[in-house]
């Protein structure tokens, strides 16, 4: 038995979201109390409608799909668009993160807060900060808001992979923007693609390039390369398709070397947050596995005196 409609988080295709109940629903048109006054919205105004039941998680339908307990929504059959539209659609749900030693990107997965990092921007601090960048639209006026949010939660870390799930804490009913995991990495090279980030520290910067090559190997892992422009800052931060979905995380470039940046496929960000469970950090116990130090160097080459025999000596 499903539990009463708390709020539903309905977003339009400019990027604004409305939280707030569905009353009632027709094919052609929604109407959504705000308290003092309801409102109708045309159906083809609307991208994406995530139902909130009480206690339960959010359910998207319209153009996206909730995976079930996975905190994350992969997209329908989305049209291609360009950068620009694309940015202006998902740039809102791209956050810097900053913390004492240095800071990095990250991008929103869940109307609750949860965002996507690298392990490595946060990794050994629990004093984390968010910045977030909501464009206000009033009477045809765009104004850009930064709101900074102090209290951001580490909830699951795999340094293995260099993914980390964080949470923001913020206020009941505050709306926020989410993007779309690829569903499958059905990857190509010469591929259109686009990060958002923060390069030096540089907020909200796009920069484009294509798929240089699918699968790059690493130590073990696969990374997508791109000729995309990845500096320090960008690490975390999403790396999109031309329809918007997010197929990779971007965290790191050859040093010295231009166009050779690298992304960690969005396969292995489904598979962290599925299982999530299996990462999950605690302050007290990190569980950050053994650190071994390198063995001193051998200064003298040979056999030691007390091995050799009279007749080697």
């Amino acid at each position: 038995m499903t539990g009463r409609v708390a709020a539903d988080t309905v977003t339009l295709r400019d990027g604004r979201q409305i939280v707030a109940p569905i009353i009632k629903e027709t094919p052609q048109t929604l109407w959504i109390d705000l308290g003092p006054t309801i409102v109708s919205l045309p159906r083809d105004e609307i991208e994406r409608i995530d139902r909130r039941q009480t206690g339960q998680e959010a359910a998207p339908d319209a153009a996206g799909t909730a995976q079930a307990g996975s905190l994350y929504v992969v997209a329908g059959d989305l049209p291609e668009r360009s950068p620009k539209d694309l940015a202006a659609r998902f740039g809102e749900a791209v956050i810097l993160v900053n913390t004492p030693s240095g800071l990095g990107s990250g991008f929103i997965i869940h109307p609750d807060g949860y965002a996507i990092t690298n392990a490595h921007v946060i990794q050994g601090e629990t004093k984390i900060r968010a910045t977030l960048f909501q464009m206000l639209r009033q009477g045809g006026v765009s104004d850009m808001r930064r709101t900074v949010i102090d209290d951001v939660q580490i909830v699951a870390v795999n340094s293995a992979v260099d993914l980390a799930l964080i949470k923001l804490s913020v206020p009941a009913g505050t709306a926020l923007p989410t993007v779309y995991l690829s569903p499958a990495d059905e990857l190509l090279a010469g591929q259109d693609v686009f990060a958002i980030g923060a390069p030096l520290g540089l907020e909200r910067t796009l920069s484009t390039g294509v798929i240089a090559t699918t699968a790059r190997a690493f130590e073990g892992l696969s990374f997508i390369q791109t000729t995309t422009q990845i500096n320090p800052g960008n690490s975390g931060g999403p790396l999109f398709n031309t329809r918007g979905e997010v197929i990779g995380v971007t965290n790191m470039k050859i040093p010295l070397g231009e166009g050779l940046g690298f992304a960690i496929p969005s396969r292995y960000v489904r598979d962290f947050l599925r299982h999530r469970e299996a990462f999950a950090y605690d302050k007290n116990n990190p569980n950050s596995g053994h650190q071994y130090n390198d063995p001193p160097q051998r200064q003298n080459f040979g056999s030691a005196p007390e091995l050799l025999d009279d007749a080697s000596r």
